[in-house]
């Protein structure tokens, strides 16, 4: 007798990983095996659709929180917090807030590298703000000696982005 594949949906397949309690409900199940996906599968969004029904998650990144702090600590928490950072005496900084972006696509090489002489008017990065990708350009002449921020990072202004040396 020949031996038969079966085809199974990855909603499906997921359905036989995910344990389930009996208070859920059928929708709510489906809904907590899906998002089990999509964080087995490291996923921003996942959009389902079956019989009309239709689901779309999309995960975002955790919330920063304010800690409030006594008066007196808040002097030794700022002293500590800047030793620990590294202090480079030329740097580029964020002229707004938006997401950093090294190059004009996450698959495009970045503007600029590490090492790398750049003139003044020469676009370094892009900064995305409310869906409009704004070109952060060198001021002078300088080299690149480091990038401060992860691509795809929040920044806001006046954070630091590129360590430089004027040229």
């Amino acid at each position: 007798m020949p031996k038969t594949t079966k085809k199974v949906s990855a909603a499906k397949a997921v359905k036989q990983h995910v344990k389930t309690t009996e208070k859920d409900t059928p929708a709510l199940s489906e809904v907590k095996q899906i998002y089990k996906f999509m964080q087995d599968n490291n996923l921003g969004t996942v959009d389902y659709e079956e019989s009309g029904t239709r689901i779309r998650l999309v995960r975002m990144p955790p919330a920063q929180v304010a800690v409030p702090v006594a008066a007196g600590a808040s002097a030794s928490l700022e002293q500590e917090e800047t030793s620990a950072r590294p202090q480079y005496s030329q740097t580029i900084k964020s002229p707004l807030m938006g997401i950093f972006f090294r190059g004009s696509s996450p698959s495009a090489p970045p503007f600029v590298k590490e090492g790398e002489k750049v003139k003044a008017g020469t676009p370094i990065c892009l900064i995305e703000a409310m869906k409009v990708f704004n070109e952060v350009k060198a001021s002078n002449d300088c080299v690149i000696k480091k990038v401060l921020v992860e691509n795809g990072q929040p920044v806001k202004p006046g954070d630091l982005l590129f360590a430089i040396e004027k040229i």
